[in-house]
């Protein structure tokens, strides 16, 4: 059976741009014109465009026309890609401090020397040791959780404590309501557990809530995934009056929150969680990740306590537990203080990150935390993400484009930095590649 008109010419210009006779920035003629030169309806010329934006080969601008897209390195900013060894990774954070190779060897050490040794190659509860889950309710209350053993579990990471939220908690074709560009792991959890994500617009420091009261009103939304202390990408940090409207909306529709802190130590003297304000709605996700070791994938879930049997559940069916080594180390560390210091040790090294931010990009725009480990930079309207990030990999850096946090068909021109991975040495040079190629590309 012959294919559709449309269809031949979707392949016809697919096949171009991939063997780059039509070469990334080239502008494509309008939708009207389009249809005038193929013959075409002006809906099937808009269908045509519309297809060739989700095989990922072009890009609509409002205002401006429809471009050809530089071919970025599948997965950028969603997958961790194996660059090589001479690539700038200013895509995935990964914080680290000298002293943490010293402080594995020490508890190793300890590890072997302990006396039961051979506990920690059984099974284990699924949600974690009670011990153990006692002294990650200590850390919570750190900040701001009124947590004991009863209410938290421990999973792999931030991210298996949201997927684990998205399986346990909730079910395919539930809406959850979503800022306009989120974490890209969220989107990922969702997609996996086919969840419908509906995108809410930011407004300041936070997500517009007219905007998700008039949502609400609308359709049945089950859940609002948020992260009210250190947004990423934006860096924002929710204000009091605005964290209390939101638990406010979240009563009166029965909106389970999803709140993750994974950024959330950064942020000193924030207002209280919103676990704190709801607990009987919320579900707090968060790890030690980025404060101690992305390596070392211990996360904390704290939910209401007749949640707490879904989610152990959950946590069978996809790890059965946690590593018994792993939390050992992560909640001996959590004892002896040595998260408290290494906490205090990366808010400083992240406020010293964005310093140099502000030295070398203070003549773009930027959107961020001063204590976090990204920025965001939207560029100028004649300025093409995908351009910028193609013209930084061929100088061996690695940034994302808005894509991987975009939940709206509408996808900001800008690129996000991750400042945690590499030397500050480094970084300074990086920084000043990217002034420099965004000073080359603004006409």
């Amino acid at each position: 059976m012959p294919q559709p008109r449309y269809k031949q010419l979707v392949d016809r210009l697919a096949a171009d741009i991939r063997a780059q006779r039509l070469r990334p920035g080239t502008r494509l003629p309008t939708h009207r014109d389009l249809a005038a030169r193929e013959g075409l309806a002006l809906v099937t010329a808009t269908r045509v465009y519309a297809e060739l934006r989700a095989m990922g080969l072009v890009s609509g601008e409002t205002g401006r026309g429809t471009f050809v897209k530089e071919a970025l390195p599948r997965g950028q900013g969603i997958d961790l890609h194996a660059w090589s060894a001479d690539t700038v990774d200013l895509n995935f954070n990964n914080p680290s401090l000298p002293e943490q190779a010293d402080l594995l060897r020490a508890a190793l050490r300890q590890l072997a020397a302990a006396g039961d040794l051979e506990a920690l190659l059984r099974y284990q509860p699924h949600g974690g040791r009670e011990h153990e889950r006692a002294a990650a309710a200590r850390h919570l209350s750190g900040r701001g959780l009124a947590a004991s053993a009863e209410t938290v579990l421990l999973v792999s990471g931030a991210q298996h404590g949201l997927t684990t939220t998205a399986m346990a908690l909730l079910e395919p074709g539930d809406v959850v309501a979503v800022d306009a560009l989120t974490y890209p792991g969220f989107k990922l959890a969702a997609e996996t557990n086919r969840l419908e994500l509906a995108p809410i617009p930011a407004a300041g420091n936070g997500p517009d809530l007219d905007a998700l009261a008039a949502l609400c009103g609308r359709r049945r939304v089950r859940a609002v995934y948020t992260m009210p202390t250190l947004h990423n990408p934006l860096g924002w940090v929710m204000s009091a009056a605005r964290r209390r409207a939101l638990v406010a909306i979240a009563r009166q529709h029965g909106l389970m929150l999803i709140e993750d802190a994974a950024y959330a130590f950064l942020a000193e003297g924030a207002p209280p969680p919103l676990a704190s304000l709801a607990p009987e709605t919320t579900v707090y996700v968060s790890s030690l990740s980025k404060s101690v070791a992305t390596g070392l994938r211990v996360g904390f879930v704290c939910a209401p306590r007749e949640w707490i049997p879904r989610l152990e559940r959950t946590i069978r069916a996809t790890t059965w537990n946690t590593p018994a080594i792993m939390t050992a180390i992560a909640c001996g560390w959590i004892e002896d203080g040595s998260v408290a210091r290494l906490e205090a040790d990366k808010r400083r090294d992240a406020a010293l990150r964005q310093s140099l931010v502000t030295e070398i990009l203070g003549g773009l725009k930027r959107i961020g935390h001063p204590a976090s480990y990204f920025v965001w930079l939207p560029l100028p309207l004649e300025v093409r993400a995908d351009a910028i990030a193609m013209a930084l990999m061929r100088e061996h850096i690695s940034v994302s484009t808005a894509h991987p946090f975009a939940t709206s068909a509408h996808v900001p021109h800008a690129i996000r930095l991750a400042l945690g991975s590499v030397s500050l040495s480094t970084l300074k040079r990086s920084l000043e590649a990217v002034a420099r190629i965004v000073a080359d590309q603004t006409y």
